[in-house]
């Protein structure tokens, strides 16, 4: 099997993160999908694997380079979940058919065009780094869009360290901690910053924050180098949960958690220009 690398002068920043353009090729590459579920949705990966089969692409779900997935923003955060341990050698992919599709570049009615995109163009990659959260079990979890630390049936005071420097005490419904990527998801209705593309950065929000004459909070949002680590201590952990990306888990018999960006990177290939400026422009 041949391999060839795409190599170009210069690292670039478009569409939410770095863009590094070197990149291993193989001939012939080695695909999975990923759909929606739908019927509409499954109809369409159908012909897309037909197609990308008579091109000379191998199936295969098990070692793939390349991940299509059909459908939105959703299917994608639960096709790099389901890839978690070969992000280092897989890129994704999406075609829009649901319901958001910020991180897709084809649309439903673009199938022709991708294919013919895949057939004669070479991509670049963008990258966008994973948070991290370690429970106290010693295990680790990742978000590509944001870590919640929430509870909607009891108040919780949260104790925030950055660096392990203390910062402040949140008293609320929780907190939400976002990456670059993620500053378009949960922490936008959060009223928190919207991130321009190829800043390296997190942000931190509180979640339905109380004020009163007795407690005070920064309130506002909260950017910060992606080099930070958040430590939130609280003996009321354990009565929240953390809901990352489409998931989520009880802190039961947590009283300390630790929040930083992750070496892991999700891996973008970009077969067409797409501004992030078109990117968000769509949400609206």
């Amino acid at each position: 099997m041949s391999q060839i690398t795409k190599e170009s002068k210069d690292t670039h920043e478009e569409g939410g993160s770095e863009v590094s353009c070197t990149y291993p090729l193989r001939n012939p590459m080695k695909f999975n999908i990923v759909d929606r579920s739908d019927p509409n949705s499954v109809q369409i990966a159908a012909y897309i694997r037909s197609q990308c089969e008579k091109r000379g692409w191998i199936y295969d779900p098990d070692q793939p380079e390349i991940i299509l997935c059909i459908g939105g923003d959703g299917t994608l955060l639960r096709a790099i979940h389901q890839y978690l341990e070969q992000l280092d050698r897989i890129a994704f992919i999406g075609i829009h058919t649901g319901t958001l599709g910020f991180f897709t570049d084809y649309t439903q009615q673009e199938v022709e065009m991708f294919l013919e995109d895949i057939e004669k163009g070479e991509p670049d990659i963008e990258q966008s780094p994973l948070l991290a959260m370690k429970l106290e079990n010693g295990e680790t979890i990742y978000s590509l869009n944001e870590m919640r630390i929430e509870s909607f049936s009891k108040t919780l005071i949260l104790d925030i360290y950055l660096d392990h420097e203390f910062f402040e005490r949140a008293t609320g419904s929780g907190i939400c901690v976002s990456s670059q990527a993620g500053s378009t998801a949960v922490n936008r209705a959060l009223n928190g910053a919207v991130i321009d593309s190829g800043l390296e950065v997190m942000q931190l929000c509180e979640i339905m924050p109380i004020s009163h004459k007795n407690h005070h909070s920064l309130r506002n949002p909260y950017i910060m180098n992606t080099n930070r680590v958040i430590t939130i201590l609280s003996k009321e952990l354990g009565e929240a949960h953390v809901c990352y990306d489409h998931l989520e888990r009880s802190l039961a018999g947590n009283e300390r958690v630790e929040i930083w960006t992750s070496e892991k990177k999700v891996r973008f290939a970009r077969y067409r220009t797409y501004s992030y400026l078109k990117r968000l422009k769509n949400l609206y």
